[in-house]
């Protein structure tokens, strides 16, 4: 479920508040081979799922890139800013890969706005993430994104 705010003084309200879990999404094999196309990454480890079948994880994984790369469709359920003319992916802070992510898995991600600071013309945000795997005893990612939100 979505929190909506509306502007720079709603969306520092928030600071320090948990944003819940976004839906799962199932991670397909025709997404990792099309995230693969996309960056040139064909190793066989995501895209031959016979190999990968007799590998360490006993089926393709995604790449790390790539279930890195859903923490911005799954933050939009999150989170919705209105009432700014402008939205920026500025970078993270830290991020690790604790579990593989399998074909088939399913993941969500669990926020936190853990901190909202005054920039030039707007604020940016601190968002601690976990992206996890549905029945997994590991998350796939935990990251620390950071956001600017323009007036």
């Amino acid at each position: 479920m979505s929190i909506t705010v509306n502007g720079i003084d709603e969306l520092k309200k928030l600071a320090g508040s948990d944003l819940g879990a976004s839906d799962w999404i199932e991670v397909t094999q025709d997404r990792i081979d099309t995230f693969a196309d996309a960056t040139g990454d064909h190793q066989w480890i995501h895209v031959d799922p016979e190999r990968a079948a007799a590998g360490p994880f006993g089926a393709p994984i995604a790449h790390g890139y790539l279930t890195l790369s859903l923490f911005i469709p799954l933050f939009t359920e999150l989170l919705d800013v209105q009432g700014v003319t402008t939205k920026v992916n500025y970078g993270l802070n830290k991020v690790r890969f604790p579990s593989p992510v399998k074909v088939g898995s399913r993941i969500r991600l669990v926020g936190k706005l853990s901190d909202v600071e005054d920039v030039p013309g707007g604020v940016q945000i601190t968002v601690d993430g976990t992206i996890e795997i549905e029945g997994g005893a590991k998350p796939a990612a935990v990251l620390q994104s950071l956001s600017r939100f323009y007036v």
